[in-house]
This record gives C-alpha cells, sequence and structure tokens, in this order.
C-alpha cells in the first residue's frame, strides 16, 4: 500500500507544534510555581504568543501541504519508516488517533498467498508493526502457514490505544473476514507477542461469528497479570506530583499512551472456553516476568524458553514448541502439572526427532 508524502509531513508537521505547546504549558508552570503570582502574571503574555506562534506555523504548514501534496507524490512505505511510524504510535498512538493525524494506524489485517481452509493470526506486541515477524529470516506466521497448510493474517494496529478498543476492531474486522473467505473456515489460531496476547483475548471477550472457529490462542511473553516497567513509570509519574515544584516535570509521564498504561493492569479475567490457550514465557524477558506471562494458563500448557529475552520470542528458536502445540491444539493436555523449561536447542532437537 503506498503513503503519499505529503500525508507523513502534515502528520510531522502536526507533532513538533503539539510538543512545542506541551513544553510551553509545562515550562510557564514551574516558571510560576518558582516565582510565584508576579511571575505567573508577567510571564503569561511571553507564553502565550510562544503557544500562538506555534498554532500560526502549524496552520501554515498545513496550507502550504495542501498545495504541494500532489508534487511530493508517493510511494511505497520502507520498513524503516513503518517501523518508526509504529514506534511513534506506541509512545502517543491514542493522541494521533484522537486528532486526526496521518501518521495514525488504522486497524487492518494482512495476508498473502492462496486462502487455506486453517487460518493462523498474527497480533504484534506494543510499538511494533505487522512486518516485524520477521525476524533474521524467520517469521512465525509464515513458518506456521507452510507446515499447517495454514494462511497467516496478519493484524496491524494502533498499540498506543486502549487495548479494549484495538480489542474490538479486531473482533469485528475477524467476523468480516470470516463471512468474506472465498473458502469454508475450518479452523482460527492466534498468536499474540506481548500486548497482543492482551489484544487477542480483548478481542475474544466483544465475540462475534469468527469465534466458533477459534480452537487456539499462543501468547509469547504476554503481560496478562501487567507489566512491572509500567507499573515502574506509574509510580514515578504519582512520586513527581508531590511537590508544586516537581508536579509540571510529572506530567511528562501522560506521554505514555493509553495503550502503555493498559500493560499495567493486564488481563485478568478468564481465558475463553472451549479454545486451548498456550503461554510461553522468556527466561530472560526484562520486560515481562514468567509469572505475569503464564498466569491463568493451564500448567501443562506453559513453558518458559530459557535463555530467551522479550524479542527472542519471534525468534527461530522457540517455533518447535508453537508448532507442537498448534498441530493438534484440541488435544492438548490439561492436567496440572509444573511448568516446561526448554532452551531453543532443545526445542529443535524434539522438533526434528
Amino acid at each position: 500500500m503506498k503513503r503519499k508524502h505529503g500525508h507523513d509531513l502534515r502528520g510531522a508537521s502536526k507533532i513538533a507544534v503539539e510538543a512545542t505547546t506541551r513544553v510551553t504549558d509545562i515550562v510557564q508552570e514551574m516558571h510560576g510555581n518558582i516565582g510565584g503570582f508576579p511571575a505567573r502574571l508577567l510571564s503569561a503574555p511571553v507564553y502565550a504568543t510562544i503557544r500562538g506562534i506555534a498554532k500560526l506555523v502549524g496552520v501554515s504548514l498545513d496550507v502550504a501541504l495542501d498545495k504541494l501534496g500532489p508534487m511530493l507524490g508517493e510511494s511505497v512505505p520502507s520498513a524503516e519508516r513503518e517501523a518508526v511510524v509504529a514506534a511513534l504510535n506506541g509512545v502517543v498512538g491514542d493522541w494521533l488517533h484522537e486528532t486526526k493525524n496521518p501518521l495514525a494506524i488504522a486497524t487492518r489485517l494482512r495476508h498473502d498467498g492462496d486462502p487455506r481452509k486453517r487460518l493462523v493470526v498474527l497480533v504484534h506486541g506494543s510499538s511494533m508493526n505487522d512486518r516485524q515477524w520477521l525476524r533474521e529470516g524467520h517469521d512465525h506466521g509464515a513458518a506456521l502457514a507452510r507446515d499447517l497448510d495454514a494462511t497467516a493474517v496478519y493484524v496491524h494496529y494502533n498499540s498506543g490505544r486502549r487495548i479494549d478498543d484495538s480489542g474490538r476492531e479486531l473482533a469485528e474486522l475477524l467476523d468480516e473476514l470470516v463471512a468474506s473467505w472465498p473458502v469454508p473456515i475450518e479452523s482460527i489460531a492466534i498468536v499474540g507477542h506481548s500486548m497482543g496476547g492482551l489484544v487477542a483475548r480483548s478481542a475474544c471477550s466483544h465475540g462475534g461469528a469468527w469465534l466458533a472457529h477459534l480452537d487456539a490462542i499462543v501468547t509469547l511473553g504476554t503481560p496478562h497479570h501487567g507489566a512491572p516497567l509500567e507499573r515502574i513509570g506509574h509510580i514515578v509519574q504519582t512520586l513527581g506530583g508531590l511537590t508544586k515544584y516537581s508536579a509540571p516535570i510529572a506530567k511528562l509521564g501522560n506521554v505514555r499512551s493509553a495503550g502503555v498504561r493498559d500493560l499495567r493492569h493486564g488481563d485478568k479475567r478468564a481465558l475463553p472456553e472451549d479454545v486451548a490457550c498456550f503461554a510461553m514465557a522468556g527466561g530472560k524477558d526484562g520486560m515481562v516476568p514468567r509469572k505475569s506471562a503464564l498466569a491463568g494458563f493451564p500448567a501443562a500448557n506453559v513453558i518458559v524458553a530459557e535463555g530467551i529475552g522479550h524479542l527472542e520470542l519471534l525468534d527461530a528458536g522457540v517455533y518447535p514448541v508453537i508448532l507442537e502445540w498448534l498441530k493438534e491444539p484440541r488435544a492438548a493436555p490439561d492436567r496440572p502439572s509444573e511448568a516446561r523449561s526448554a532452551s531453543p536447542r532443545r526445542a529443535r532437537k524434539k522438533s526434528a526427532s
């Protein structure tokens, strides 16, 4: 899908204007808190002028870009551009959506190849996109499509929005996909990385005709009971607001998007019924502890990938375990047992035997 260069420039200009305005607000508040009433009174016109100039520049840029847009042309976005936009949406995606910024990502599905009776839906993590499942030549989706005779369906969503909003939109899109799929669908499996696992669970809670085909969910490093790093950010923001001098700086904590703030709580609702649910934790995951990544799942259906970090859960080393889970998910054991541990090397050996 091609992207108009003028839209990118307009989106970037809106971000620059907003950033200037917010920083001005914070500096003015600090100035007033330190200098008292005289400082607030005397400096107000200066700060108002700065904000006015920033907004005027923004309006002028919009007018200019409207006229220059056709001349700037369009092109297929590069992988680097898509990665930057995904990261931007992860940080301020809720604001981009609310202000209708051209850089805001709209939830959509992508699939390649011939339609198959089995679908594997891939839901990426926070600040990532649907193309970033590919790591060092391996893509869980492409590999599962090959080995399960399935179609890989990649979800692209704005990870800065509320997780429940993304889940609702995903459920609606999957309903549309099922209704229009050219061959009868036998089963759907979902693989969610990090935040993607929470989006998948939210989609299940919203229901829809597509759920009748869902037989498995696999989550990789998903903070089902919350992410400590987001909790730390929340605590720092709260402590920063205890004095009038630090309160303006604490507002910078609000730069964290609604989606990131949702990670503080995770999703403690029951897993969907009649669906085989599996969870993998990285043994060296510094972002999501194994207790949170495995919480609420049947003990026989969880595994700790030793020596694996958060992003390495997308690597080829853990793929044999995912494939084993999805070959016959309905037949997966659900009896109580201890969480298994495996290294990527052991997983590859087991798959090859």
